[in-house]
C-alpha cells in the first residue's frame, strides 16, 4: 500500500512529470514538434526518463497551453515564449511587492 500512496501523491503534484510527449501533445491538441520547439526556446524543460524520453508535468502543460494560445493568435513561438517569461517575472514582482507592502504595514502598526 505505501507504494500506491506514493504514486497517488505524485499524481496530485503539479510538478510530477506524468505525461509522455505524445500524451502531452494530445492533451494540448498540438504536435510533439510544438512541445520540442517550446523546450528549445527554453520555456519549459521536460524531465527525461531513464530511456531518454521527455516527460511533462501539469504545470508545464499549462505553460505550453499558454504558448499555444499566443501562437494560435499569430505570435511567433520565440516571442510567445518571451511574453510568457515576462508575464511570470511580472507576477513574481507583483507578489513580492504585495509581500513587502504587507510587511511595511505591519511594521508601521507595531510602532
Amino acid at each position: 500500500m505505501p507504494a500506491e500512496n506514493a504514486l497517488a501523491d505524485n499524481l496530485d503534484d503539479d510538478d510530477y512529470p506524468a505525461y509522455t510527449m505524445g500524451r502531452a501533445a494530445d492533451v494540448l491538441g498540438t504536435t510533439p514538434a510544438f512541445l520540442r520547439a517550446v523546450g528549445e526556446a527554453g520555456l519549459i524543460t521536460p524531465l527525461r526518463s531513464e530511456g531518454g524520453h521527455r516527460r511533462y508535468s501539469r504545470r508545464q502543460l499549462r505553460i505550453a497551453a499558454r504558448a499555444r494560445e499566443l501562437v494560435d493568435q499569430g505570435t511567433p513561438i520565440e516571442a510567445a515564449c518571451r511574453i510568457i517569461s515576462l508575464e511570470d517575472q511580472l507576477d513574481d514582482a507583483v507578489r513580492l511587492n504585495r509581500e513587502m507592502c504587507r510587511k511595511l504595514d505591519e511594521q508601521g502598526t507595531d510602532t
